[in-house]
């Protein structure tokens, strides 16, 4: 588990505020890259205990957008224009590492990968998705 930056995550709910619902804890962000954490809650699961699949795509989503930020030009904003995840195993009980990086930064799109990982590094998901930029 990693030190959880505060000022971050509350300036990552405040940005986006459904960061709050899913009760995600950032521990890092720049522009090469974002670092969050999620924990396992049974309100979350599927069935066996499982995080739930869509849980895990709004987490990418939200972390990949977070990316976007960091690396938009002046006064733009951001919206996710297509996303994808892959789902290579279960997350059951615990804590998880959410970590997003820019596959392309252009002047109209941001091509983000977000993997989640379990904490022996295993892959749960791999998410790519293309976030707009929108020029004032």
């Amino acid at each position: 588990m990693a030190e959880i930056d505060q000022g971050l995550t509350d300036f990552l709910r405040a940005a986006m505020p459904f960061a709050g619902v899913l009760d995600i804890q950032a521990v890092s962000g720049a522009a090469e890259e974002v670092v969050a954490e999620i924990s396992w809650a049974a309100e979350r699961c599927t069935t066996n205990e499982i995080l739930h699949g869509g849980y895990l795509m709004a987490v990418a989503d939200t972390i990949g957008a977070s990316l976007a930020i960091y690396n938009l030009p002046e006064g733009a904003g951001t919206a996710t224009i297509e996303s994808k995840t892959n789902f290579l195993r279960g997350a059951g009980q615990g804590t998880f590492t959410v970590r997003a990086t820019p596959v392309h930064v252009g002047r109209t799109t941001i091509v983000i990968q977000t993997d989640v990982t379990r904490d022996d590094g295993k892959l749960i998901t791999r998410t790519t998705q293309t976030q707009a930029v929108l020029h004032p």
